[in-house]
């Protein structure tokens, strides 16, 4: 994952990525892993999806897609789509190009990250804090991590 110092004038968004429906794939935990991520504001949709898909131990291997509702993906009223930028038919726009504050603009904001249409790994991505870079980090990184993801893929997969 590429990691860069924050611009001048630039914010860090801390964006909290939860594991959703975690217990159906994994039956013995009851906690939901998640990361908090320290993100500058003006990256791209497609980089925290990177920085997410990363900070789960998962390959970035796969389409995605972030959608404000939550619970019903395919029933957004704003989403943004890799399809788009990848010449893909789709109703919304491209995550390539998108910024992150431009998405995520006030705290609170939530969008479910969906990432693989074929495994269906859901995430919920909120918006929980903005700060001032700190002098020589680089970014993005994982502020926060509690519990162990799960396998992306059964060990009987071939990659």
């Amino acid at each position: 994952m590429r990691t860069r110092k924050a611009k001048d004038g630039e914010k860090i968004y801390l964006i909290k990525v939860i594991l959703k429906r975690f217990s159906d794939r994994v039956k013995a935990s009851k906690v939901s892993p998640y990361r908090v991520l320290a993100i500058p504001e003006g990256l791209t949709l497609y980089r925290l999806a990177e920085a997410i898909v990363y900070s789960f131990d998962f390959w970035f291997d796969h389409c995605f897609g972030f959608y404000d509702n939550i619970n019903r993906w395919l029933d957004p009223d704003e989403g943004y789509e890799l399809f788009a930028d990848i010449g893909e038919e789709s109703e919304f726009k491209g995550v390539e190009k998108t910024k992150v504050n431009k998405v995520f603009d006030k705290i609170g904001k939530k969008m479910l990250f969906l990432f693989d249409y074929g495994d269906n790994w859901e995430f919920i991505v909120e918006l929980i804090g903005v700060e001032s870079p700190k002098e020589g980090e680089k970014y993005p990184f994982v502020l926060e991590f509690v519990g162990a993801a799960p396998t992306q893929y059964s060990e009987s997969v071939d990659l």
